[in-house]
């Protein structure tokens, strides 16, 4: 008959988390000087005392206690990433770049999800704001009427605290920012796709007063008739894959001639339109024609492959990071490059 095992003994105390002074210790030097190690002090230790006090923490399973270190210092070794959707790709290399970035500056990078409310943006700023980031990223695009849920008041809140926001777009007040001209590039994918004798089109928009949409929209119209096309339908929904599937579904309902050019005002709309278009029994390319923006990777793995706009989005989220801590960064600057990409789902016309 086999034994039966015997439970754990739980009287036994825990084992303590080695401290500060443990490992100060077992380096043999002052307390002082281990907290300049792994406090992230800016005065100098010799480095063979920064090697044994950091082989010490390691030996020891030291970790530092970041929520002392923020009080100490004014800000956490945080650094806040806002995004809308953190199942769209577009975010997701916007993240690689920050986290790029924050690697290479000791700093560690926590994402929050908005969902593109400004008073659950709010909320998250204010809730951030007890862990004193260094910085914060607003990576979603700004909504027209933010401020009706106080988000320039957050900011501000948050910018005496010690935290330094970033907007991706123009900000507003204090906020730092990264020029990106949308309206640009939409203009040009617009002129581009004129060029090859497209004149009828069909925009797939987020709801009014989101300003990328809102400049992409404007941008494209404004490029696609002054190439010689009509004027733009516009639809406007989400700003997701399903949006473009709902947009595009009621667009083929409401009766499209071939020879259409659709612009999904993202690239995951886009392909979001190209899957409505295949369930309706119609082609994408030869028959509607379909345009995106951003450059996701997945635009060019779709068949046919999407053409669309490329933004360096992986290298947008690194300059971010750095605008946010940086102290004397210089400012916006010119607006990052953006270039049209043309594939096979725009097909010239005839």
């Amino acid at each position: 008959m086999s034994e039966i095992p015997m439970a754990p003994d739980l009287s036994s105390p825990p084992v303590a988390a080695a401290t500060l002074h443990d490992v100060a210790q077992a380096a043999g030097v002052s307390l002082a000087t281990a907290s300049r190690v792994l406090n992230g002090s800016t005065r100098r230790v010799a480095e063979a005392y920064r090697e044994r006090v950091q082989a010490a923490a390691d030996q020891l399973g030291y970790t530092a206690n970041l929520s002392a270190q923020a009080t100490a210092r004014g800000t956490s070794a945080i650094v806040a990433l806002l995004v809308a959707d953190i199942a769209d790709p577009y975010f997701g290399q916007i993240a690689a770049g920050v986290a790029r970035g924050a690697d290479e500056a000791g700093l560690v990078v926590t994402i929050a999800i908005t969902e593109r409310d400004p008073a659950r943006e709010v909320r998250v700023i204010r809730a951030l704001r007890g862990q004193r980031p260094r910085g914060l990223i607003l990576a979603a695009s700004r909504n027209l009427d933010h401020d009706a849920a106080g988000l320039s008041g957050e900011l501000a809140a948050l910018s005496a605290s010690g935290t330094r926001a970033v907007a991706l777009g123009r900000g507003d007040g204090d906020v730092r920012w990264l020029a990106v001209d949308n309206h640009a590039g939409a203009y040009e994918l617009a002129s581009r796709m004129s060029a090859l004798g497209y004149r009828r089109a069909i925009v797939l928009a987020a709801a009014e007063g989101l300003r990328t949409s809102d400049d992409r929209v404007a941008g494209f119209a404004a490029g696609f008739t002054e190439g010689g096309g009509e004027a733009p339908r516009v639809l406007r929904g989400s700003f997701s894959r399903q949006g473009g599937i709902d947009l595009m579904t009621q667009a083929l309902e409401d009766g499209i001639e071939a020879g259409t050019l659709v612009f999904g005002i993202s690239d995951v709309v886009a392909i979001g339109a190209m899957r409505a278009i295949r369930d309706a029994g119609r082609s994408v390319g030869a028959d509607i024609a379909v345009c995106g923006f951003d450059d996701i990777p997945t635009s060019s793995d779709v068949t046919p492959a999407l053409t669309t706009v490329r933004v360096p989005l992986d290298e947008i989220g690194y300059q971010a990071l750095h605008a946010a801590v940086t102290e004397d960064w210089s400012g916006p600057g010119d607006a990052v490059e953006l270039t049209v990409v043309a594939r096979d789902s725009t097909p010239a016309r005839s």
